[in-house]
């Protein structure tokens, strides 16, 4: 029996192909082979689109029967945009299929597994669990969660600073390093600024690189509808959520000629705003600023991940803002720790990032099996 480790390796490396057009959708990577020999392959481009299996069986066709079917992920077995891959696989002839892991989807959660076993398939999962987390964590802690999945991101100077005390800001990072911050929202369904950032920076928070298909939600954290009606977020076309506890039929106008949906929440706090936006579609959010929107999330726990531009800058004085203000923590042991931290370069500066403590394990734990 061939050893599936290359061959998962393989639809991994596909499946990161559809990284910025898949969303809601994971993506998922798919090897045909038979007799030892690459048969098909396919991974998913876009939301709507053909799923990877269905790729992979389609560009096999005859020689499916008999294969075996390497995918990251558990084929789905309910009607979506698309019809169940479960089905198809075992319309194909194939004999054994072999997965990353199981989908905790509710809609799936083991259905895909028990159709392909039902119809005489051998199923085996397992394997590079690790790294097929890693590739799908959003998709994953928005299944698991029911809620998006969160990442905090700001830039700021080796000693901490998110801005000069005179409030300068524009820019601590490098233009790599804004390339990069610029891929994070290509990446994520939404973006999320507060009030203050949005009348001190004025904001577009929008897709700029074109890798995406369309603009995400642009969402702006405004109690007491401040936002000014000729700001820049209304040059870009797509869709601006602003979350608000004030009732100024005046202000909520205003906005909503201006295309804005105006959504008054009883406490803006993260956990309401999070679950508004799943109800939505949204399934992963960019927290970027600022400093006291960043702190309500880190409170409350609902992020999933951090990822910080550092730049080679010390920009000191006592009243220079740091990424999270609010309380804080009087004890160490209540602050969160993350967990599998990685720095890597960008032009001059240093990107860190790191994962929620529990996020990591509590995904394998969801996955396994």
């Amino acid at each position: 029996m061939s050893d599936p480790i290359p061959y998962l390796r393989r639809a991994l490396r596909l499946a990161a192909r559809g990284r910025y057009r898949t969303s809601p959708n994971p993506m998922v990577g798919a090897v045909v082979v038979r007799g030892g020999e690459e048969v098909g392959v396919g991974y998913h481009h876009h939301v709507g689109g053909s799923h990877a299996e269905v790729e992979a069986l389609d560009r096999a066709g005859d020689r499916a029967r008999g294969a075996t079917l390497y995918v990251t992920l558990e084929p789905c077995n309910h009607h979506g945009r698309t019809p169940p891959c479960a089905e198809r696989v075992v319309a194909a002839g194939i004999r054994r299929v072999v997965a990353c892991h199981r989908d905790p989807n509710p809609g799936v959660v083991g259905s895909g597994f028990e159709r392909l076993r039902a119809a005489g398939i051998e199923v085996e999962s397992g394997f590079l669990l690790e790294q097929a987390v890693r590739l799908n964590w959003r998709f994953l802690v928005a299944a698991r969660e029911r809620r998006p999945a969160v990442t905090l991101k700001w830039a700021m100077s080796l000693d901490g600073r998110i801005a000069t005390a005179a409030g300068e800001s524009q820019w601590i990072s490098s233009p790599a390093g804004r390339r990069w911050g610029l891929d994070q929202r290509e990446r994520h369904d939404a973006i999320l600024a507060g009030i203050g950032t949005a009348l001190a920076d004025d904001p577009r928070l929008n897709r700029r690189l074109g890798k995406a298909r369309e603009q995400g939600v642009r969402v702006i954290l405004d109690r007491r509808l401040r936002l000014p009606l000729r700001s820049r977020l209304f040059e870009v076309p797509g869709e601006v959520v602003v979350y608000t506890e004030s009732d100024a039929v005046v202000g909520r106008e205003g906005l909503e000629e201006r295309g804005a949906t105006v959504v008054t929440l009883a406490a803006v706090e993260p956990k309401a705003v999070l679950d508004d936006l799943f109800r939505r579609g949204v399934s992963s959010l960019l927290v970027e600023g600022g400093g006291t929107v960043a702190a309500a999330f880190c409170e409350s726990g609902l992020f999933d991940r951090v990822a910080v531009d550092c730049a080679p800058l010390l920009i000191g004085g006592d009243g220079a803002p740091g990424p999270l203000r609010g309380a804080g923590h009087a004890a160490l042991a209540a602050a969160p720790r993350l967990a599998d931290l990685s720095a890597r370069r960008r032009g001059d500066d240093v990107i860190l990032s790191g994962f929620r403590e529990q996020c990591l394990p509590d995904l394998y734990a969801s996955v396994a099996g």
